[in-house]
């Protein structure tokens, strides 16, 4: 069986509860045009073992746009990072390349 078609029922094989009704999760919610959203940069050491990381939080949209805005943005800025949970976590201080490049984009974007 396929990992598609394994995840559609979420693992439940059998049951015997004449009631039981299947909550199939929503789609992934679509993505706001770059003009509408309004996102934030940050600098934090928090959890971070005192390295000093970006923060770019507000972004709403799918987790497919969020890569693919954090991979331009790692690319453009040349460092490492992530994308997960509606954040964009960049290595370093570079808050101010950062919102540069997201105004460049269309991106309402401030510093904090």
């Amino acid at each position: 069986m396929s990992k598609k078609a394994k995840n559609t029922l979420h693992n439940i094989v059998y049951s015997t509860n004449p009631d039981l009704k299947y909550n199939i999760p929503e789609k992934e919610a679509t993505t706001l045009p770059p003009e509408k959203q309004i996102l934030k940069a940050q600098i934090s050491k928090k959890g971070r073992a005192g390295k000093t990381a970006t923060l770019i939080s507000g972004f709403i949209g799918s987790e497919s746009d969020l890569e693919a805005l954090g991979k331009m943005l790692k690319n453009k800025c040349g460092v490492g990072g992530s994308a997960k949970d509606g954040e964009i976590i960049l290595q370093g201080d570079v808050r101010d390349k950062a919102v540069e490049l997201l105004v460049k984009s269309g991106y309402k974007a401030r510093r904090i």
